[in-house]
């Protein structure tokens, strides 16, 4: 076998000689940077999942208020104060929420990164072995993991050891007010859907009717973009969740309904 190129998070490490069978079983397959890397494609897969989560919560959680309280009442004014609360309130709370967990998790990350730092201070040679180790397991020969190691520790022992043994990226920390923004703005844009569909017919008649099909359209769309997103079945994706805010919606209206004729 000639030589083959060993590429590690997108750079060149070396080029090796190494010994298989003449149809190179035992040989290590070619990795290029063309590739796709999991930790890129992990990382946009769950900012867009993030993103649909948001939108759907905001549709089926407004959806259910205004209908709810349609199912009370005609009064355009009280749906419509009803919606915004309800806009509000849910984009506050996902901001809230996303921001708590975001900083949870980047306080989590920089406390090992702290302890990663304290390590390869304190054992500099058993984080080498460590690393070789990694790649050991990840398929490589014992040899050639350590000369992995060896020149990855030279480039940068913190950066190497963040990234194979902890899979954290030093410089691309989670920003908690970043995700926090996010989240509300998907929210939003979820959420104003449904308050306008209740609010934009004329006809009394026609505000519950319509609001569920534009519902029902925009739960489809999600559905569909969190099947391409997570890469599932998509009519799985699209019963899942036109199902699941068909029932929200349907729950709440009956009691919007019985409500009403109660009060």
């Amino acid at each position: 076998v000639g030589p083959v190129p060993v590429w590690v998070d997108g750079d060149l490490v070396r080029s090796h000689e190494l010994v298989g069978t003449e149809d190179g079983r035992d040989a290590f397959p070619m990795v290029t940077p063309e590739e796709p890397h999991a930790q890129g494609s992990s990382r946009l897969g769950n900012i867009l999942r993030a993103g649909v989560l948001g939108a759907n919560d905001g549709i089926v959680s407004t959806a259910g208020i205004v209908l709810g309280v349609a199912g009370a009442t005609t009064d355009r004014s009280t749906i419509a104060t009803a919606g915004i609360a309800g806009l509000v309130a849910g984009a506050l709370s996902m901001a809230v929420g996303e921001y708590v967990s975001v900083s949870a998790q980047r306080d989590a990350d920089r406390a090992q990164l702290a302890n990663e730092r304290r390590e390869l201070r304190e054992d500099p040679d058993g984080e080498l072995l460590e690393l070789a180790a990694i790649y050991e397991q990840k398929g490589l020969s014992a040899g050639l993991a350590r000369e992995v190691a060896e020149e990855l520790t030279a480039r940068g022992a913190f950066r190497a050891h963040a990234e194979a043994e902890l899979n954290i990226d030093p410089d691309a920390l989670v920003n908690p007010w970043a995700a926090a923004l996010s989240s509300m703005t998907a929210f939003i844009a979820g959420a104003l859907l449904p308050l306008v569909a209740v609010l934009l017919p004329p006809s009394t008649a026609a505000r519950v009717p319509v609001t569920v099909v534009a519902v029902i359209a925009a739960l489809a769309l999600t559905g569909a973009v969190s099947a391409r997103v997570g890469g599932g079945d998509r009519r799985v994706a699209l019963l899942r969740t036109v199902g699941g805010g068909a029932l929200a919606m349907a729950v709440t209206y009956t009691i919007g309904r019985l409500v009403g004729i109660a009060v």
